[in-house]
């Protein structure tokens, strides 16, 4: 198994999940109150919901072009800029799952394209306050990209749930049904 065939399936179905409470927030909310969940925080000091789905969204985007070899494109600051200004400018779900959709597009449209993966190729990661982080590809997908897009995806699923949205485990796991053996869920016939 290479890193992306690690980091792919893992990005992709956790934003779909991700816009899925989005959706389901919709249907669940009055339209001003739904859109009003892009504003919400856990706590002061953290992002609210409008940032932790960019920023959820750059670290995929960010994570392949990264371990694909290649340079950032300009739209990655874009969405880093978005995402750090969504206090003010948190937007619509619309473009939340406008964003979202395409992010799997491109995940999806780079992860087609094949790569000689060498985990132990290293990557300098930089971040904006100018402090660098050495790692191989592998410590780069362990340590830093698969962490902060969980950190982002389920910190967008907490301030959903604080807010009243009704979402469970399920909603969290979704991508497991897949797996579920025939006659093995509760409440349904044998």
């Amino acid at each position: 198994m290479t890193l992306l065939d690690f980091v792919v399936p893992s990005y992709v179905q956790m934003l779909k999940a991700l816009s899925g409470w989005l959706d389901k927030a919709a249907a669940q909310k009055p339209a001003a109150e739904a859109e009003a969940l892009l504003s919400a925080r856990l706590a002061s000091a953290m992002f609210p919901l409008s940032t932790q789905i960019r920023f959820a969204c750059v670290q995929a985007q960010e994570g392949m072009y990264r371990l694909k070899g290649e340079s950032l494109p300009p739209t990655i600051g874009t969405l880093l800029d978005e995402g750090r200004n969504g206090g003010d400018h948190p937007g619509t779900i619309a473009a939340a799952k406008a964003r979202i959709d395409e992010t799997i597009a491109l995940v999806q449209s780079l992860a087609a394209d094949p790569v000689d993966e060498d985990e132990q190729r290293l990557i300098a990661h930089d971040l904006p306050m100018g402090m660098i982080f050495d790692l191989t590809a592998e410590q780069y997908v362990r340590d830093w990209t698969v962490p902060q897009f969980y950190f982002h995806v389920m910190a967008a699923y907490a301030i959903l749930r604080n807010q009243g949205v009704d979402l469970g485990k399920a909603d969290y796991v979704a991508h497991m049904f897949a797996y579920l053996r025939p006659g093995t869920m509760p409440g349904q016939p044998a």
